[in-house]
């Protein structure tokens, strides 16, 4: 069986594709830009990058061109689309609709439009990768799998806010997390390497990118994260805000005269780390300038999203009354190695030892604790494509 995992942003379009008899990624790539006259995609097919420069109104014509890619007379990958077996998508939002993967019907569609206000920029992307794969391969069963789904298990005190319960009810104002399909896969690879059954075990898992989020799993279920109604919340990102007193939100609207939206873009896209500093937003840059003696603002920065993380981790021990094992994914948690240091050295009083050997190895599956650490620590590269397909494969199957 052959899956394309579609994962569809604002202005952007990811792909894989899977050949599921021995999860092999046959290619993958990424459109970028969709709407601009930039517009570009990478495509990477057996450790070769393409890159087509053609400027596409929407997704559907983005789709149409990754697909002749996959049919390329020179380094195509299959000969026919009906090759092709199922699309799995990733979908951000699913609300309190969403337990687990599904298979797309349009009472699905239905669904996820009626989550795009709790996801604005990302559940109505979704539904133009949905539509677009309907037009260019109509009959290919479709399966969604939703970054909220995973968190479903979290118990009532740790998902709801204390406002009034009416905006519960009515709006259903919540704590939902996300990165949930990462924190799924990297904790069930954490209770392969440690070689005790998942149901066992206390994992904390920080996911850490441009977007970023620490899960509390115990049992492999999501019991607390710390991202919130949306993906805004929780720690300090590269340009979102995290948690703020919300004073601090109403303050400024009343001083600048912001509307709500113009509010939310200012934490979403001005803030975090590069609003700290005034710098690009790009976490590498921030990190070095750190370093700089005439760069204080990177400095704090920096300190206060390690210490942040490290609270958080504290936190969830609390939570899972212990703490087995933390891992580290994501692109700054799986390269980083100072910032992955530096969190660990904010946890030497729970016993957390780290090896600076292995620490200093980027983007490899490792575990970098001593052998004497009470904490177990592993850095594990992520992979949502995969839990996506291994859904779809199983959705799709189970209809035969």
């Amino acid at each position: 069986m052959k899956i394309l995992v579609i994962n569809c942003g604002s202005s952007s379009l990811k792909y894989q594709l899977i050949h599921m008899q021995d999860e092999s990624v046959l290619a993958k790539g990424n459109f970028e830009r969709i709407g601009e006259q930039e517009a570009f995609l990478t495509h990477k097919v057996g450790g070769e990058k393409y890159v087509i420069k053609e400027p596409v109104k929407n997704h559907e014509e983005a789709l149409k061109i990754i697909l002749a890619q996959l049919k390329h007379e020179e380094y195509g990958v299959i000969k026919e689309l009906s090759e092709i077996d199922a699309v799995g998508h990733r979908v951000v939002h699913g609300g309190e609709l969403f337990n687990k993967s599904v298979l797309i019907d349009e009472d699905v569609i239905q669904k996820i439009e009626d989550c795009a206000s709790l996801a604005p920029l990302h559940n109505p992307a979704g539904i133009l990768g949905i539509r677009a794969c309907q037009k260019e391969m109509p009959g290919v069963p479709m399966v969604g799998t939703f970054d909220t789904a995973f968190h479903q298990t979290m118990p009532k005190e740790n998902y709801l806010y204390p406002i009034p319960y009416e905006y519960y009810e009515k709006y259903r104002i919540r704590k939902y997390g996300f990165h949930g399909t990462s924190h799924q896969y990297v904790s069930k690879r954490a209770a392969k390497l440690i070689g005790k059954p998942i149901e066992d075990l206390k994992i904390v898992t920080c996911h850490l990118g441009q977007g970023a989020s620490i899960c509390a799993i115990d049992g492999g279920k999501s019991i607390d994260t710390s991202m919130g109604l949306s993906p805004l919340g929780g720690i300090a990102m590269v340009t979102r805000s995290g948690d703020l007193d919300p004073s601090v939100v109403t303050d400024i609207m009343e001083r600048e005269g912001y509307s709500p939206k113009e509010m939310n873009r200012i934490l979403n896209k001005k803030s975090g780390l590069y609003g700290m500093t005034g710098l690009n937003p790009d976490f590498r840059e921030i990190e070095l300038a750190s370093y700089e003696d005439d760069k204080p603002k990177a400095k704090v920065a920096i300190e206060l999203f390690t210490k942040t993380i490290a609270q958080f981790i504290a936190k969830y021990a609390v939570s899972l009354k212990g703490i087995d094992a933390i891992v580290f994914t994501g692109g700054i948690g799986e390269n980083q190695i100072n910032i992955r240091k530096k969190i660990c050295e904010n946890l030497e009083w729970m016993g957390v030892k780290l090896d600076l050997d292995k620490n200093a190895i980027r983007g490899e599956e490792i575990k970098i604790a001593t052998d004497d650490s009470q904490v177990l620590v592993y850095v594990i590269p992520t992979d949502e494509e995969m839990v996506i397909a291994r859904d779809t494969k199983n959705i799709v199957e189970s209809l035969k």
